[in-house]
């Protein structure tokens, strides 16, 4: 068992990244991506790619889908004032109002009205925190306009501005309920096929939806990880996947979350101590020194150093298996982040069930 301290730092959370490995466009084929295995069984990480998925899971088992749809969720557009002027919508309230970020030279006051992508305006309402209150000036739906006239919100580090074939390649084959402005880039690996031979080899499939927020890329901003408080994103566990989870810890199978966002969803629906139907807000913030009680796999991505994400795989597979893991990974010249190449860890033995 490894050994760690739960009062850990931000700073434990850092490492370098040649800037050569982030991934900056995704591979032609989805599942020609790389997967670095952490085998609890192996002293050393094994270098696999992600179709040979079906060789480290078992009939029996069941994956966890966040079925979550991206949404062209960027505009660009001016003041009335002729001021430039960027929106990043966080969350569609009603078809007519959203919250959103807005970068601009100076920051826009309740009552200015947004002319975006020349095409359609909206007035700021009121500001919430980091975020702006927006409302359409004339009958439209949010969704409409933005799947018309918006761009895809590439991560802050893909330095490059947004392509016809990011609409598809940012966007997993099985998305379906939409609200994300990010990605749960964890399924992008997955294409039609593999998830059919999943399937044949007799291996389960469930989802959840979790509407991944930008707040995913701010940073933390405090070196104390107990003062960080999550951003609030939208979550949905289902009764039937309940039930299906329950189903598998029954005959002995593994709960295998597909992302970290599955991962939360998760276990935000097992907080009141077992695993209920949850829907709602999820805040929880998972540090090393979290019981999991849902999760068994885990699937994901290779993460932002000093981010929130980096620190819940380090709870879930450990501090030291993962920081070597990074290390292997950048000398291996692994591709990195939303684009780039994945891990399968397994969960640390020290943890319960909630159910």
């Amino acid at each position: 068992m490894q050994c760690y301290h739960t009062d850990m730092k931000l700073s434990d959370f850092d490492y370098q990244l040649p800037p050569e490995l982030i991934a900056y466009q995704p591979l032609a084929e989805r599942t020609e991506s790389r997967l670095l295995v952490l085998d609890p069984c192996s002293p050393q990480p094994k270098d696999q790619y992600f179709y040979q998925l079906t060789q480290f899971l078992q009939a029996g088992d069941l994956l966890v889908f966040n079925n979550t749809k991206v949404i062209p969720a960027r505009l660009y557009g001016k003041k009335a004032s002729g001021g430039k002027l960027e929106v990043l919508i966080e969350r569609i309230q009603t078809p007519q109002r959203a919250l959103a970020h807005i970068r601009a030279s100076k920051s826009p006051k309740a009552g200015t009205v947004l002319e975006l992508e020349g095409a359609f305006q909206a007035i700021i309402l009121e500001r919430e925190g980091e975020l702006f209150q927006l409302q359409l000036t004339e009958p439209a739906n949010f969704f409409e306009l933005l799947d018309q006239y918006g761009h895809i919100p590439l991560p802050p580090y893909i330095e490059r501005p947004d392509l016809a074939t990011d609409r598809e390649r940012y966007q997993t084959v099985y998305a379906e309920k939409l609200g994300a402005v990010a990605a749960p880039t964890a399924g992008l690996h997955f294409d039609h096929r593999l998830l059919t031979q999943l399937a044949e080899q007799g291996i389960a499939s469930t989802t959840v939806t979790l509407h991944v927020g930008a707040g995913t890329f701010q940073p933390i901003r405090t070196e104390d990880l107990s003062q960080h408080k999550m951003h609030a994103e939208y979550v949905e566990v289902s009764a039937a996947t309940c039930e299906a989870i329950r189903a598998c810890k029954a005959r002995g199978g593994r709960v295998v979350a597909v992302g970290t966002t599955s991962v939360r969803s998760l276990e935000t629906a097992a907080q009141a101590g077992s695993l209920q139907p949850y829907t709602g807000d999820t805040r929880l913030f998972i540090k090393l020194g979290y019981e999991f009680k849902v999760v068994d796999v885990l699937i994901t991505n290779f993460h932002l150093p000093q981010s929130s994400l980096l620190i819940l795989v380090s709870a879930f597979a450990g501090y030291e298996s993962i920081k070597a893991a990074y290390q292997h990974a950048i000398k291996q010249a692994y591709r990195f982040f939303s684009y780039g190449d994945a891990m399968l860890l397994f969960r640390r033995e020290n943890n319960r069930s909630a159910v």
